[in-house]
Formats: structure tokens, C-alpha cells, sequence
């Protein structure tokens, strides 16, 4: 027996030593080549022309020259390997539930959706369930989930296209235990909100988000927000907010959240970087000293921005905040007496509570309506807050509380308050990432019920072709860096974000001759256009510019994971 079995080995040796004489290809080495672009690596170096492997959900080879083969063979002549791209400010959070392909990023290279802007999708308690039902829009949805990372296990088992991560909400933290008034935390109280971070820092939560010029997120003080991020911090996680100004007091708004990094130990991260209202335009030189600056000083503060010269957010933006305490309902219950509207559009008109309530009053031409909830006033979508008001004949702040009160909601608006050259300028600093604030969506659909910012469709391409590719504002290499390496670093996450053996196959190929986007504020459901191929965790996403349907999105946990207690 051993006899035979010996024989039969050596026959199959002499056999394989004879298919290689005769030419026969030997089995191929790795699932995917990616062969001749020009590699990106996400380091800010100097590209090079060169192969990308793939073996399985991990980079197996990078470099000028591979000698192995593929299963599958990319010609990547003439187009840049890049690691996927990081969106530092994503509400797919409810975009992902109707439609997992993620299609607006994803078409853009987008491979993993940090969400988690001032609120999260956990933890929640029943009340907050019950609202939060209670006030969806286009897209319906079950809860299912309670914790925040049960929602983002639920994204992953359900099948995504992008890959997933989050910050927990410091509003979601605050409303689980003080509701929505305005009021501070007793010690007691504090320390249960303390502990539902730890929770979510647990549960793999990438930090603290806040969003402060929202009520209830407004009615946090600042001591507040640093025993939150202290938490944070020592479970190795960030604080990153939606500051509490961004016009006449954008510069304390800074100081604010330096300090809160300061105090915290936690690094820090602005949302949106942007001046907004023309008289605080020239306020950048100021700001980027006062980053630059606690940066010098060993502190860890960066930013994210978009890169269009409006912003997108809803009518609370631009309203006293006390009119807003309690939530919605007792918003709206507010606005349905006389003399509290009367007062409220009164400050409004006083041009003391926000750069966005100053352009409801002053250049209502200048306020584009995005998304309604209810049907009959969808027609209204993509007209101006100045068209409509003309129409029913009241001023433009009066219509503003009727829209509100008719659609019970707070409306979703575009807000054209930002320079363009301030864009040009930031989109140059070498602390800057870049997130869309906007949903991945798909020009079809319940997408197609509501309007959007046109930063839905193109943030990313806008930036690559416009200002990289057109203006010359920075080298394509520093774009991928800002776009890969460096958001996931401030994250914490070791294994994405740069082409190199061992890290998880998130990969970009695009044209860097046509890429661009095509998203308009009149037309804004429109992909961008230059992207070829998408690889998530090693698997086609995007083949010849077309979605495979394929969702191998992964949650992606945080620093802290499994071990923050």
C-alpha cells in the first residue's frame, strides 16, 4: 500500500513537471491584479506606475512589478490606483436602510460612511424610538435596534456596499437622559451619559459628535461636552463638532472646541469648516491661526469640509433656539400661537440669531427648498424661500413658520451664505479632510420624492476634478491623502486608508483626465462621472463604471472597541 501511494505521488509530480515544460499556466497567485495604473498609495508620495494585488479582503502586493497572476486581470493603463475614499461627514445612516447600494458615493470611490454628525442611530430609549418614527420622511423604516452598535451589526448582516462607521451623538447621549430641555445634567445624570458613551465606545464608536447650533445639542455647556469626550478620549476616540457658530462667533466657536480637546485629552475635529454670512468671510485667516496654532501647541485638531459655497440644513438653522426647546412638537406648538411667532420672527428680523436666519430675512432669494414631508406641499421643492413667499404674499420669515407648521417638519434648505474663495483656500490646507453632510443616494426611487445638495453626487469628484485636476489648488497625491490616509488616521484606523500588504482591499481606479462631477443645485441627482472601478474589502463594487449590486460593507469599529470599560 505504501508502495502504490509513493508510485502514485511520483506520477503526479513527473505530470505537473511536465505541464509546466509544456507551457500549461500555473494556478493564478491572487483573486484580483490590478495591472500598469499609476498608484496612488495614500502617502502623499510620489505615484508610481505599477501592480495592485488582491488576495481574499486583503492588499497582497504593491508595487512596480508583479509576477504573479490574477483570476481576474484589470488593465489599469492610463488610470490612478487609489485607496478608497473616506466620507468624514455621511448621513447615509437612513439612505442606506431604502438602498444599500450606496450609489452616489460609491460611484465617486466613497468606501466607508462615517455618520454620527451630533446625533446617532443609537443608543435610544422607547420615547426616543417612538419619535423618531414618528418623524420620518420619505424613507420608512422598523427600529429594530436599541444600542448604537446594534444599528451598525444590522447594516452589516442586512449587506451594504460601503463600509460603515460612526461617532456617538453627544444630542442622542443627551436627549437618552435629560429629553430635549433645556437644562443641565445633575451628577448623576452626567454619569449615566458618561457611561452610555463608554457603552458606545465599546460597541466600536469612532468618538463624540456634536452638532451646537441645533436645540437640544445647543443647550449642552461646555463642560458638558468635555466630561463626553474625556471618555472618548481614553477609549482612544475624537471629538468632532458641528461648532456652536460659524458666523459672528466662529472664532470663540474655536476656541470652544480647542479647549474641549484640551481639557479632554481627546483630539479634536471641526465639521464643515466654513465662515458663513459674507461680513465673516474674511474671519479664514483668523481661524486657520487659531487651528494652526493649538496644532503647534501639540494638540490634534483638524478638519472636514465640503466644497461648494452653500451649506444644506433645515429652518431650525435659522431660528431662535428657544422657541425650539422640548423638540418638534412643542416647536411647532410654539409657532401656532401668534404672539410666540411674533416674537420669534421678531428676533429674527433683529439679524441677532444666526448668518442663516439673516439670509431668510435679507435674501430669501438666496434660500433654495430641498425636501418637504408632507405631499402637498412637495411641489414647492427647488423653488426659493423668495419665490414662495411672494406667492402667498407674506415676508420671507413669516412664510418660513407656516412652511414649517403646514409640513410639521423642519424643512431641508440650501443656504447660499459661503465664499467661493474661502472653498478654494481650505481646500487646500493639509489638515483637511473632506465629508459630503449629505446621504448616498441614487437618482431613482423614493430618492426622487425630495431635492438634494448637489453634494450628494459629487463632493468627492468635484474636488478631484475641479480643484485638483482644473485649478491646480493641490497635486492629485495630496487629494488621495486627504481623501484616504489622513481621515483614517485621525480615526484610528490602522488598516485602511493606504495601498499597502496586509490592509483591507478598499481600492479606487478612476480617470483622473474625466473625472468630475455633475451635480447642480437645479439638477442635483446626477453621478459623477470618471470612475471605473470600486473594490470594497476586496470585492467589486463598481466594475467599468457600473454597480455589481455586490454589499460587502463592514462595520468598522473604533479604537476603543472591546475595550473601553
Amino acid at each position: 500500500m505504501k508502495l502504490r501511494k509513493t508510485l502514485a505521488a511520483l506520477m503526479a509530480c513527473s505530470l505537473a513537471a511536465c505541464a509546466v515544460q509544456q507551457g500549461a499556466a500555473p494556478s493564478p497567485s491572487y483573486d484580483v491584479v490590478i495591472r500598469g495604473g499609476t498608484v496612488y498609495d495614500g502617502s502623499g508620495g510620489r505615484p508610481f506606475t505599477g501592480d495592485v494585488a488582491i488576495r481574499g479582503d486583503k492588499v497582497a502586493f504593491v508595487g512596480p512589478k508583479l509576477s504573479g497572476s490574477g483570476s481576474e486581470e484589470i488593465d489599469a493603463r492610463g488610470l490612478a490606483v487609489a485607496p478608497g475614499f473616506i466620507n468624514m461627514l455621511s448621513w447615509a445612516n437612513e439612505s442606506l436602510l431604502a438602498d444599500p447600494r450606496s450609489q452616489s458615493d460609491i460611484r465617486q470611490g466613497v468606501t466607508l460612511e462615517v455618520m454620527g454628525e451630533g446625533t446617532s442611530m443609537g443608543p435610544w430609549n422607547e420615547e426616543m424610538k417612538r419619535r423618531r418614527i414618528a418623524g420620518q420622511g420619505d424613507i420608512k423604516y422598523p427600529i429594530t435596534w436599541t444600542t448604537f452598535g446594534e444599528y451598525l451589526e444590522m447594516l452589516e448582516r442586512k449587506g451594504v456596499s460601503t463600509n460603515v462607521a460612526s461617532f456617538v451623538g453627544a444630542t442622542t447621549v443627551r436627549v437618552h437622559e435629560l429629553g430635549e430641555r433645556d437644562v443641565d445634567p445633575t451628577p448623576e445624570q452626567l454619569g449615566r451619559m458618561r457611561a452610555l458613551v463608554r457603552q458606545a465606545m465599546n460597541e466600536g464608536a469612532m468618538g463624540v459628535g456634536s452638532s451646537l447650533i441645533y436645540a437640544p445639542a445647543s443647550f449642552a455647556e461646555t463642560p458638558e461636552l468635555i466630561a463626553l469626550s474625556r471618555e472618548a478620549g481614553r477609549c482612544g476616540g475624537m471629538y468632532i463638532s458641528h461648532m456652536r457658530d460659524e458666523g459672528p462667533r466662529l472664532l470663540e466657536a474655536i476656541d470652544e472646541l480647542i479647549e474641549i480637546s484640551r481639557k479632554s485629552g481627546a483630539p479634536a475635529e471641526i465639521y464643515h469648516f466654513k465662515q458663513s454670512g459674507r461680513e465673516n468671510w474674511p474671519k479664514i485667516d483668523a481661524a486657520i491661526q487659531r487651528v494652526e496654532a493649538a496644532r503647534k501647541a501639540g494638540l490634534r485638531i483638524t478638519a472636514d469640509m465640503y466644497n461648494y459655497p452653500a451649506s444644506s440644513t433645515g429652518f431650525d438653522a435659522a431660528m431662535p433656539l428657544w422657541v425650539q426647546e422640548g423638540g418638534l412638537d412643542a416647536w411647532i406648538g410654539r409657532l401656532k400661537d401668534p404672539a410666540t411667532r411674533a416674537r420669534a420672527l421678531a428676533e429674527m428680523r433683529s439679524g441677532q440669531v444666526s448668518e442663516n436666519g439673516n439670509l431668510v430675512v435679507q435674501e430669501p432669494d438666496k434660500v433654495l427648498l430641498l425636501a418637504f414631508k408632507t405631499a402637498a406641499l412637495k411641489p414647492l421643492t427647488g423653488k426659493t424661500l423668495a419665490e414662495v413667499a411672494k406667492a402667498r404674499g407674506k415676508s420671507p420669515e413669516e412664510t418660513a413658520a407656516e412652511l414649517i407648521v403646514e409640513d410639521n417638519s423642519r424643512i431641508q434648505v440650501a443656504y447660499f451664505g459661503m465664499s467661493e474663495d474661502n472653498v478654494r483656500r481650505a481646500v487646500q490646507l493639509p489638515w483637511m479632510s473632506f465629508g459630503s453632510d449629505a446621504s448616498s443616494q441614487a437618482p431613482e426611487g423614493v430618492f426622487l420624492l425630495s431635492s438634494t445638495h448637489p453634494r450628494a453626487y459629487g463632493n468627492f469628484a468635484r474636488l478631484l476634478g475641479r480643484y485638483v485636476r482644473d485649478e491646480k489648488l493641490l497635486p492629485l497625491e495630496e487629494a488621495v491623502r486627504r481623501l484616504a490616509a489622513l481621515p483614517a488616521s485621525n480615526l484610528g484606523i490602522n488598516d485602511r486608508g493606504m495601498l499597502k500588504n496586509g490592509n483591507f482591499a478598499d481600492i479606487a481606479i478612476f480617470d483622473p483626465r474625466t473625472v468630475a462631477d455633475r451635480a447642480t443645485f437645479q439638477d442635483p441627482q446626477q453621478y459623477a462621472v470618471g470612475m471605473r472601478h470600486v473594490f470594497v474589502n476586496g470585492v467589486a463594487v463598481l466594475r467599468d463604471g457600473e454597480h455589481t449590486g455586490a454589499t460587502p460593507g463592514r462595520f468598522v469599529r473604533g479604537p476603543g472597541w472591546n475595550k473601553c470599560r
